[in-house]
């Protein structure tokens, strides 16, 4: 891994929804050389059949309204077909209702994303469906903001 500022470069602080009002959580961009360090720390997971959740960065800026619907689509800037878009990231897996993710991307900087929107999903991605792995309903959202 390369070197990582102490600070993100980018956060975005996770709401939920009204299907899981209680989830609260932080997602970190730190710059590393040739693309990000994304780290998310979420709480108030609610319980679904396999207890992982679809997380992605989405091309819209908005969090508002009921179900998200200002977030638009996934982030890809390349038209890639789905897994590759490059807003697509690993699954969270719920523990008690909690979640930890760390992953190393070269796929964005955090200079890239800020103005987009983390949304987690309340199912699991299943990284082959069309257009967006089927992920179910947008449970969570956070705009990524310049820190």
């Amino acid at each position: 891994m390369g070197k990582v500022s102490a600070c993100p470069a980018a956060v975005a602080c996770i709401r939920g929804g009204e299907e899981a009002p209680r989830l609260r959580g932080t997602v970190n961009f730190y710059g590393i050389p040739g693309g990000a360090l994304v780290t998310a720390r979420i709480q108030g997971l609610p319980e679904n059949e396999t207890g992982f959740f679809a997380l992605h960065i989405h091309e819209g800026a908005d969090c508002r309204g009921a179900g998200f619907p200002n977030t638009g689509g996934h982030f890809n800037p390349g038209q890639q077909i789905h897994p590759l878009h490059v807003g697509d990231l690993p699954p969270l897996l719920n523990f008690n209702g909690k979640a930890f993710l760390a992953v190393e991307t070269g796929r964005f900087t955090p200079a890239q994303v800020v103005g987009k929107t983390v949304v987690i999903h309340y199912r699991a991605d299943d990284f082959h469906s069309q257009p967006a792995g089927n992920p179910g309903k947008k449970i969570g959202c956070g705009v990524i903001r310049r820190n």
